[in-house]
């Protein structure tokens, strides 16, 4: 295949920067002591240049066992060695580790299976990327080390070698800023708070509402970047490092008068002094300045680590002119002040722009774009959308430059069983095949959710010549999901799960829904405009709600036959996360029947008893979600309030963000209920009363009298009142079995349904 040779032209940066770890094995054996401390002996671990006879420059790895009774793991880098340890431990061992549930690792028999036959892997696309520039905020803005340790340690175990890493960038920002004389003032005008600091990044919001960023929590923010750069390279990964984009405190002018600034378009809703950001133009020479002192103080932090530079200026925002010449101009000089500092710099953008806004980007204008860079393998681009939006195909493969397949999947880490196993497995492989500046696959979700199977599906892909057999694949994706010791997984999971493969798993109707689903529970009450969403965050369930049914009732029966399972870390979350899905797929028709009976104009008593429907089915949604931690509002805010550590102040700033976030998104509800939860006190304390008040008017309101500006405006009080509270929850965590017990009690028109 073409694969074999890709690299001897395309990528030659990537094997300089990892060829320091390929005589090493300390990050392999350092993972095990972690998380198989009782089998560090039991592997042997061999960096060698052909661990796969004929695999070209492709990472591969062989597992095979040794005559000493060892596990011999043998592979061309760090990263594929760790890929064929995982391999081992989830296909032979049936074990792994996971999102949400942890390492499951430790439940490993004391004498690891031998093997007849080696296993043998090469990967199909040298790159395998992991992060949307946004996750890091949807999902870590407040995480610990220990959230940390347990997401690398994840990420190499499959296969990732080249993550994004700009945790704690905003301390370079105050240091460069600080160096050409912004006072400290001016900077916390330009810094955004925990969890908007992606969009201040590349420059769609500046500033933070509800109270200045902490410099202090900056410093701990990028002193825990210096320990997740060294554990990615140890664990064979290529950081991506942030490069300066261009942006700048509204007042540079003070600093420079003759600065050549432009101001970047008020965004999503918001306006000054919120937006329309400051934008330094490459051709300026402080621009050169800023972008020398901004890498050169990466570099001495952490080494001669990355050639990888990311950088996105115009995201969701439009360059200052449209002419082609213009565009190929600013990306000249911006790749030639990455090269000043990094002669061997590789320039990482997202080409999400190029698909939001594709009538504005043309052809002619991504060529332009794009061909400012003239040496192509300077420059690597992420189709960030490619299951559902591909670039590639319209723009000739980004015109030459090499570019990485890469999955999406979710807005706003919205929580909704969802995929494309179609897509993922088919499509990406067709772009191996027609794509010759293809040289990778990735992931990047704007958050991390539930559907870890589909995450894990394109990371597998990355390691077969073949569209992977999904039918194959989740069977064995159930076996190492739920394996244990002594663990005879029941029948009724692999049926559970291959009832939802090619259905829940596996959407084909792009023109309605393209990413997870949004339950109307989520979204601002109305009699109109909720249900029948398409697109990006549309409303339309894509499957029969029944086939779940029956496959949650196939779910919760190997529960009731094995009551093992209920202390399973993965069985808990996935009947959590199952029976949150019925009870939401559930609260449509609920809906109607409400909406239906107030244009009917049916007595207030009909109303309110429709409406009592609706807020009884978030009360037992709610109890259901309160049995996980994953699956709850506390579990986000207390993260929030331990990143301030004894100061309480700061402890409410930092709730207020992880509070609007999910909320308002913004001061006044900019973006309102983008990044929507289903937990445990957001749907019983926020959704529910909102519904509340939604029955409340109806019941009042005469239908010739609607009014959802008047409505929407009541509610926003009280929303914006819900986002200043503080961290008491009032809420009583339940036990997962006689909780579901309850709900099929309460609803078994929704569970017992044939």
């Amino acid at each position: 295949m073409r694969v074999h040779t890709l690299l001897a032209w395309v990528i030659p940066a990537f094997i300089t920067v990892v060829s320091a770890s390929l005589s090493s094995t300390a990050g392999v054996q350092s993972l095990v002591k972690r998380r198989l401390p009782r089998h560090v002996d039991a592997f042997e671990f061999v960096i060698s240049d052909t661990a796969v006879a004929g695999n070209g420059v492709r990472d591969s790895y062989e597992v095979s066992s040794t005559d000493n009774g060892k596990i011999q793991v043998k592979g061309t880098s760090t990263s594929a060695v760790i890929s064929g340890l995982h391999r081992y431990l989830a296909e032979v061992v049936h074990l792994d580790v996971w999102w949400y549930i942890g390492s499951r690792l430790d439940q490993a028999p004391l004498s690891l299976p031998k093997l007849d036959q080696p296993l043998n892997g090469s990967a199909v696309v040298p790159l395998r990327y992991h992060f949307n520039t946004v996750t890091t905020s949807y999902t870590m803005a407040f995480w610990s080390w220990e959230d940390w340790e347990l997401e690398l340690d994840w990420m190499a175990l499959r296969g990732i070698n080249l993550p994004l890493a700009w945790v704690g960038v905003e301390k370079i920002f105050i240091d460069v800023f600080r160096e050409v004389g912004f006072n400290d003032a001016e900077i916390s005008s330009f810094l955004s708070g925990p969890a908007f600091q992606a969009w201040n990044r590349f420059g769609n919001i500046q500033g933070s509402w509800g109270g200045d960023v902490p410099f202090d929590w900056i410093e701990d923010q990028f002193k825990m970047q210096l320990k997740i750069v060294a554990r990615m390279v140890e664990l064979g990964m290529t950081p991506i490092l942030p490069a300066f984009p261009g942006f700048v405190p509204s007042n540079v002018t003070r600093i420079w008068p003759d600065a050549a600034t432009k101001k970047s378009p008020l965004w999503s809703g918001f306006s000054a002094p919120y937006s329309a950001d400051t934008y330094l133009d490459p051709f300026d020479p402080h621009f050169l300045q800023l972008q020398k002192s901004f890498m050169s103080r990466q570099l001495e932090a952490f080494g001669n680590v990355t050639h990888y530079w990311t950088l996105d200026q115009f995201n969701e925002n439009k360059p200052g002119s449209r002419e082609p010449d213009y565009l190929r101009n600013v990306s000249h000089n911006t790749w030639q002040s990455l090269k000043a500092v990094d002669p061997d710099a590789i320039w990482v953008m997202q080409g999400w722009l190029f698909a939001s806004d594709s009538s504005y980007w043309t052809n002619e204008r991504v060529e332009a774009f794009l061909g400012g860079v003239t040496e192509n393998s300077d420059m690597l681009i992420l189709d960030l959308f490619a299951e559902s939006s591909p670039q590639w195909q319209r723009t000739n493969s980004f015109f030459g430059k090499p570019w990485i397949w890469c999955q999406l999947h979710d807005y706003g880490g919205n929580m909704g069983l969802y995929g494309q196993i179609e897509n993922v497995t088919i499509n990406s492989m067709q772009a191996v095949r027609e794509s010759k500046n293809l040289v990778g696959f990735g992931l990047s979700p704007e958050g991390q959710e539930g559907n870890e199977i589909i995450y894990d599906l394109l990371l597998d892909q990355s390691w077969s010549e073949k569209p992977i057999d999904t039918q194959t694949y989740f069977h064995d994706w159930v076996s190492s999901r739920y394996g244990g010791k002594c663990t005879r997984i029941p029948k009724e999971l692999y049926a559970a799960w291959e009832m939802l493969r090619p259905t829940v798993y596996n959407n084909t109707q792009l023109s309605i829904t393209n990413a997870v689903s949004k339950s109307i529970l989520e979204l601002l009450p109305s009699t109109s405009g909720l249900t029948g969403r398409k697109g990006h965050h549309s409303t339309v369930i894509t499957y029969d709600p029944n086939t779940l049914v029956q496959a949650w009732q196939q779910l919760y029966a190997a529960g009731l036959r094995k009551p093992f399972l209920f202390a399973h870390p993965a069985y808990q979350y996935d009947l959590v996360d199952w029976t949150r899905q019925v009870l939401v797929n559930a609260f449509d028709p609920l809906y109607q029947t409400l909406v239906d009976a107030y244009k009917a104009a049916k007595p207030e008593s009909e109303i309110r008893a429709a409406g009592e429907n609706l807020t009884s089915l978030l009360e037992t949604l709610d109890k259901v979600l309160s049995t996980n931690k994953h699956f709850r509002l506390s579990t986000w805010i207390d993260s929030a309030r331990a990143n301030a550590r004894t100061n309480l102040s700061i402890a409410s700033f930092f709730e207020y963000n992880a509070r609007n976030q999910i909320t308002l998104w913004g001061p006044t509800g900019q973006i309102e209920d983008y990044a929507s939860k289903q937990w445990s006190g957001l749907v019983g304390k926020y959704y529910k009363q909102r519904w509340q008040m939604f029955v409340d008017y109806l019941a009042k309101t005469p239908t010739g009298n609607y009014n959802q500006k008047d409505f929407k405006a009541q509610l926003q009080k009280w929303e914006i009142d819900w986002n200043t509270q503080t961290s008491d929850l009032d809420y009583q965590a339940g036990e997962l079995r006689p909780v579901v017990a309850d709900a099929v009690k309460q609803w078994p028109q929704i569970f017992m349904q044939n």
